[in-house]
């Protein structure tokens, strides 16, 4: 064990090393300057690149080291197509309180302009559009020669033959004459790509311990279809999403090749069978709330799941579990089957409900997301202490869904749209006749990288015979963080005579939030609430303004609003709402 007197004098050392560095850098500093006749920034910045730091040298050795620097200066210049520049130098000696500079006065004279451009695809790749098209347009007939935009034309082509699997192409002619006399250059690519490899049959190593037909159903591709990397890529994303493996190990390389013919095989390292997670979170609308998750990824060969997960807070409190049974496609495709329990105590509405259902998951080829559903709930309620009751309800529902975003934590584009329909029938285990509807729609823009747009639209109704006959967990109430901000959480509502809240047959509410982005992981938030949970269509509707702030964090975007509710008659006030997740 090392002594404290050892410690402090190593610390001493340590610090006295820091100062000693500190003080003799206070004397470096670039010691080229680079100026440039015109309003030539970018060639200015390419000339100090090339040349690079420079620091620490005497007057007489920067004159030494002038012709490398003007040298350096030329080459970043022909870079950006100017050739025939003027390069004057001088060196300013230093004293005591200065360092010497060598100082090169640029003037770039005219540039060297693209005459022509011939880009021609050979063999297999010649009739495959999503090959030749969409090049890029530079560097064009007339442009001002860019060895930069030359370059990434040539990798493009040799990236799109890996990527659509013409292992054998090669330029054959990659050429760039430049006469610097007459201002004019020539680009000739030729590129020879050969036939197309295809992919093979899929194979998965021994080891893997689930049945083969789970596994081969996660593979969307017939042997025999022509080479893409994205189906490598896809197959291995599966694999991963799936959550029976750790480590998903693809070979599918040219190298493996049999008559242009490359099989696909696959390693897979089972990943532990469960998992427990906890979290403690904070909304205002339920205030501070802890949930658990436990999960068995795979029960069975078959691929077979099952979990349950609780959630606590102060009004809510909530246990359910699953079992889960993967289809074809099982990244897709499923059949859950649920139970739960909840019991909330929220703005004088107490319930108790009890859940026992089914799910048939389906993604339809227009990926649209279709789930089938068949749930019994039991529920007992208590309004205010004016409307007690007890519903037995037997609901066969269907939902369709659909997301479209460029990121799935936090999209800078995108939108959600979300229709789901359920009812009862009192000839069919159910107490009251009901038919509940509810459609949600999200939508979300970004122009020039700061500033966003979002709207959100909810309508639901509930058709019935007997309103009150309908428990409080199939009414509307509208209010809240996720609703009409400046108003409490399911506040909004038609009341009974006593002023409770008991929830609408209808519900109508949208908003409208304008973001700007004046930080890496900051926004600032404007918005608009319309809406409210109502008996009428015509009834009026709450709004709610405010202002907010968002931070992008790893698990994304946390919101921070303080709103003002601009009908007092509704319960409108200045309120902070705090919330957290995707905004789509």
């Amino acid at each position: 064990m090392l002594s404290l007197d050892h410690i402090l004098k190593s610390g001493r050392i340590r610090l006295l090393g820091l100062l000693l560095l500190l003080w003799s850098s206070t004397g470096l500093a670039q010691q080229v300057e680079v100026h440039v006749n015109g309003d030539y920034p970018r060639l200015k910045e390419n000339a100090e690149a090339f040349i690079g730091e420079v620091e620490g040298r005497s007057a007489s050795n920067l004159r030494r080291y002038a012709s490398t620097a003007v040298s350096q200066a030329g080459k970043g210049l022909r870079a950006l197509g100017y050739y025939s520049p003027t390069i004057d130098w001088e060196v300013e000696d230093g004293d005591s309180e200065e360092t010497a500079r060598l100082i090169l006065d640029i003037t770039p004279g005219d540039p060297v302009r693209v005459k022509s451009r011939t880009v021609e695809i050979r063999g297999a790749a010649a009739t495959d559009s999503h090959f030749t098209d969409n090049l890029p347009d530079h560097p064009a007939e007339g442009d001002i020669l860019n060895h930069g935009d030359y370059t990434s034309l040539r990798n493009v082509l040799q990236t799109r033959a890996r990527r659509r699997g013409y292992f054998d192409g090669r330029l054959v002619t990659r050429t760039l004459k430049v006469d610097p006399e007459a201002l004019e250059a020539h680009i000739t690519l030729v590129f020879e790509s050969g036939d197309r490899y295809r992919l093979g049959a899929v194979t998965f190593e021994e080891g893997h311990w689930f049945e083969s037909r789970l596994l081969h159903e996660f593979v969307t591709f017939e042997p025999g279809i022509p080479y893409h990397a994205d189906e490598v890529a896809k197959l291995n994303s599966d694999l991963l999403g799936s959550g029976y493996f750790s480590g998903v190990d693809i070979d599918a390389g040219p190298s493996n090749a049999e008559n242009g013919v490359i099989p696909v095989q696959v390693g897979l390292t089972r990943r532990d069978p469960r998992s427990i997670s906890t979290g403690l979170g904070f909304s205002t609308d339920v205030g501070p709330r802890f949930r658990g998750t436990w999960r068995e990824h795979w029960i069975n060969q078959m691929g077979h799941k099952r979990g349950a997960e609780t959630e606590l807070s102060g009004p809510r409190q909530n246990l359910s579990t699953w079992y889960e049974l993967p289809l074809d496609p099982p990244m897709t495709d499923l059949i859950r089957f649920t139970a739960g329990y909840q019991r909330e105590d929220i703005e004088n509405v107490e319930s108790d409900l009890l859940t026992f259902g089914q799910q048939w998951q389906h993604q339809l080829d227009n990926e649209w997301l279709q789930v089938l559903s068949l749930r019994w709930e039991g529920e007992r309620f208590n309004i205010g202490d004016d409307e007690k009751g007890t519903s037995t309800l037997l609901l066969p529902g269907i939902g369709y869904s659909k997301l479209h975003a460029d990121s799935p934590l936090d999209p800078s584009r995108g939108y959600r749209l979300q229709f789901n329909v359920t009812g009862s029938h009192r000839a069919a285990l159910s107490s009251v006749d009901i038919l509940h509807i509810n459609a949600v729609a999200k939508g979300l823009f970004t122009l020039a990288g700061k500033h966003r747009f979002l709207s959100r639209v909810q309508i639901g109704g509930v058709g019935t015979n007997r309103f009150e006959d309908v428990p409080p967990s199939l009414r509307f109430f509208a209010g809240g963080d996720q609703s009409v901000r400046g108003y409490g959480y399911q506040t909004l509502s038609p009341e009974n005579d006593n002023g409770v809240a008991v929830g609408g047959r209808y519900t109508v509410v949208g908003s409208a939030e304008y973001q700007y982005q004046f930080a890496e992981k900051w926004r600032a938030a404007l918005f608009v609430d319309h809406g409210n949970a109502i008996n009428d269509l015509f009834d009026p509707l709450a709004t709610g303004a405010g202002a907010g702030i968002r931070w992008i964090s790893p698990l994304g975007p946390l919101r921070l609003d303080i709103a003002k509710g601009l009908n007092p008659e509704f319960g409108g006030e200045w309120r902070v709402h705090f919330s957290m997740g995707p905004e789509l």
